[in-house]
């Protein structure tokens, strides 16, 4: 079973924003039943209370229903719902006019003229409100409010009502309409931003990828054109000297030969070069770009007089950590610490925003579990004889500590000398 709250934490920011503007806007649904629907029995008639109220419910259920479909047209899931948002406004619009009839021609009393008052006015605004999540362009925004106020004005009018009567009503409506409209499309801009940064940290690591590999590309075509041009000028020179009969093509193979095996150094170099890795630089491009990402970093620790082949394996510990910490989870804070106590160099890297245990990446996971990320980290430290270990700590967190022997990096190192 999991723990409570355990589907929120597997959320992705995005996802959390999305689900609190459809929670906000179903909450605007369910108060305008609270605020209009249910107070009329308490001011009128049983059968005229259900006659106001039922109209009002049925309207806020079918805005409960807009605001899914306009929210999911805004995420690009479904086509934009036109014909809900044409009858969820002719309904609005239906229902103002009964209210006002109800007042009118209805039973006298005070109470009659207040709930139906409260029918008229509440429909148009949470109307125009929950309409305005169906329109993107700002006039039309602009235009949804205005026709809503303007209407209302009108129709006063036509029913006799003071013009002072229907210009004040008509402004209460404005403000209540246009709070609402302003609402909704800030939030739709929200959500929209908030989609709209995930998606730019996702390409900022694949362009990181992918200027990697086209820098490691680079660096082999530097060493291997130069090369692999002088091999086949020497190959085809030591072809036409087999073929007159001159000893000078067995030198020019010679030669072909040397070069080969150059080449082949220089590639094992350039190799060597990409895989390692200096610590010090790999903690402050970790700082750097988790804060960019808007994740608190907090680095600590000397990295001083650690042998080559440790630094370059904690580095790789960092780098792996660093992206899983972006790719993964929903991570607040990063702790990034570097220890070396009697012989020994600590590496721990522990991180907030865990969402469910998982195995993936070595992302947040349970101890000892991991996919291929943690593998390599393991096979990387085996080298310099050290361990990895990984899993969550407390609620939320997760820890990835490396350790390594300095005395067994330091005779590895000896033994490969």
């Amino acid at each position: 079973m999991g723990r409570p709250g355990g589907w929120w934490g597997r959320k992705s920011t995005p996802a959390k924003v999305e689900t609190y503007t459809r929670w906000s806007f179903h909450f605007v649904c369910l108060s305008e039943m609270a605020a209009i629907g249910l107070p009329a029995f308490g001011q009128v008639g049983g059968r005229l209370a259900l006659a106001l109220s039922l109209p009002v419910i049925a309207h806020a259920a079918l805005g409960l229903v807009v605001v899914s479909r306009s929210l999911d047209w805004t995420r690009g899931r479904r086509p934009q719902p036109l014909r809900l948002l044409w009858t969820h406004g002719a309904l609005t619009a239906a229902l103002a006019v009964a209210a006002l009839a109800v007042a009118e021609h209805g039973p006298p009393g005070d109470g009659v003229d207040t709930v139906a008052g409260s029918v008229f006015g509440g429909v148009l605004c949470f109307g125009a409100g929950i309409v305005t999540l169906g329109v993107r362009d700002r006039r039309r925004v602009l235009a949804v409010v205005g026709g809503f106020v303007t209407g209302a004005f009108l129709v006063l009018l036509l029913l006799g009502a003071p013009a002072l009567t229907a210009l004040g009503t008509s402004a209460i409506t404005l403000a209540g309409a246009g709070f609402l409209a302003f609402t909704a499309v800030f939030s739709v801009w929200l959500l929209n931003a908030v989609f709209a940064l995930d998606e730019a940290r996702e390409t900022r690591a694949r362009l990181a990828v992918a200027e990697e590999r086209l820098r490691f590309g680079r660096d082999l075509h530097d060493v291997m054109g130069r090369n692999l041009a002088v091999i086949a000028l020497k190959s085809e020179l030591a072809v036409q000297l087999a073929r007159r009969g001159r000893p000078e093509a067995v030198e020019q193979m010679i030669e072909v030969q040397r070069i080969a095996q150059e080449s082949q150094r220089e590639v094992r170099d350039v190799v060597r070069g990409y895989r390692e890795i200096d610590l010090e630089a790999e903690l402050s491009g970790a700082r750097g770009v988790l804060r960019a990402a808007g994740i608190d970093c907090e680095v600590s620790g000397e990295t001083g007089g650690l042998p080559g082949e440790v630094q370059s394996a904690l580095g790789w510990v960092v780098r792996e950590a660093t992206t899983n910490v972006l790719r993964h989870g929903d991570a607040k804070k990063c702790t990034v610490s570097v220890r070396m106590p009697e012989g020994r160099v600590v590496l721990t890297v522990q991180n907030d925003g865990v969402a469910a245990p998982s195995g993936a990446s070595g992302a947040a996971g349970p101890a000892g579990v991991g996919g291929s990320g943690l593998a390599g980290l393991r096979e990387r430290l085996s080298a310099v004889g050290g361990t990895l270990t990984a899993g969550g700590v407390g609620k939320g967190a997760f820890r990835l500590v490396a350790e390594v022997p300095l005395s067994s990096a330091e005779a590895t190192l000896e033994v490969a000398s």
